[in-house]
C-alpha cells in the first residue's frame, strides 16, 4: 500500500473536473413559520370562526441559473412563494390539513416547476379538549 499523501488526495480542482465530480448544484428553497389566518377544519364552527395555521415548506428546483448568474430574476422570489401559499390557504376552505397541504404543494409544482415539495401545516391552538402544543400534517409530492 502506498502511503504517499500526494497520491491519496486529488491534485486540485482540475482533477475533480476531469473525473466529472463537479455537477450542477441542487437548490432547495425553504420557508419556515409562515403564519396565516385561515378557515379550515372538520367542524363547521372551526371553518366559520377560523384559526391561525403555520406553514413550513421546502422544494427543490431543477434549474436555478442564479447559482451561476447571481441575478435575482434567475431564482425564486420568496415573497411570491409566501403570497402563493397564502392564496392557496385562503381562497377556499378545506376540511383536512392533508388536502390543504396537497393544494399548496400542487401550486408550488405548477408555478415554480418544483421537482419535489414538502408542505407542513400546523395548528398551534388545535380545538382539542386535551393539552396539546400543536397538531400538524406534512405532505410530500413529486413534480410531474
Amino acid at each position: 500500500m502506498d502511503d504517499d499523501p500526494e497520491r491519496l488526495e486529488p491534485d486540485d480542482e482540475s482533477e475533480e473536473e476531469e473525473r466529472g465530480d463537479l455537477g450542477e448544484p441542487s437548490v432547495r428553497v425553504e420557508i419556515t413559520g409562515l403564519s396565516l389566518y385561515t378557515h379550515h377544519g372538520v367542524e363547521e364552527a372551526e371553518r366559520e370562526v377560523g384559526q391561525r395555521l403555520v406553514f413550513d415548506l421546502s422544494f427543490e428546483l431543477g434549474d436555478c441559473d442564479a447559482t451561476v448568474t447571481d441575478r435575482l430574476e434567475d431564482t425564486i422570489d420568496y415573497a411570491d412563494v409566501c403570497q402563493q401559499v397564502a392564496l392557496a390557504a385562503q381562497e377556499r376552505s378545506y376540511r383536512t390539513l392533508e388536502r390543504l397541504c396537497s393544494a399548496v404543494a400542487d401550486r408550488m409544482i405548477d408555478r415554480y416547476g418544483a421537482e419535489a415539495v414538502t408542505v407542513r401545516a400546523s395548528k398551534p391552538e388545535p380545538p382539542i379538549a386535551l393539552p396539546v402544543e400543536e397538531v400538524s400534517v406534512e405532505v410530500w409530492k413529486e413534480g410531474g
